[in-house]
């Protein structure tokens, strides 16, 4: 696995984030080579994680080149990773991970 992807977990591992899932889309049809999905234990808590990982990737080189964040959703993209920290609700809700195993092999 990306020593990259292997950081993003490690970092979001050590500060509590839950039910951490890393997918491999770099065979299939999507936008980026990797998603990371993990949950948050509330509002706070993903603020916090979106913290740690700038302050831990970007001295890494890593450009954080657009985040979304609200209460129940942040995403982080890095140009071939997406991470999704969410709250339970919104990951049960919207089931990132189903979506995602059902995308097409690439052509």
């Amino acid at each position: 696995m990306d020593k990259r992807i292997e950081k993003i977990r490690d970092i979001l591992d050590e500060k509590k984030a839950e039910n951490i899932e890393i997918i491999d889309l770099k065979e299939k049809d999507y936008i980026v080579d990797y998603v990371v999905i993990a949950t948050t234990l509330n509002a706070k808590h993903g603020i916090a994680l979106l913290t740690y990982l700038k302050n831990d990737l970007k001295p890494l080189g890593e450009e954080f080149i657009r985040v979304e964040e609200d209460d129940n959703w942040t995403i982080c993209d890095l140009g071939d990773v997406f991470i999704h920290l969410m709250s339970e609700g919104h990951r049960e809700k919207y089931s990132l991970e189903e979506f995602l195993s059902e995308l097409d092999n690439r052509a």
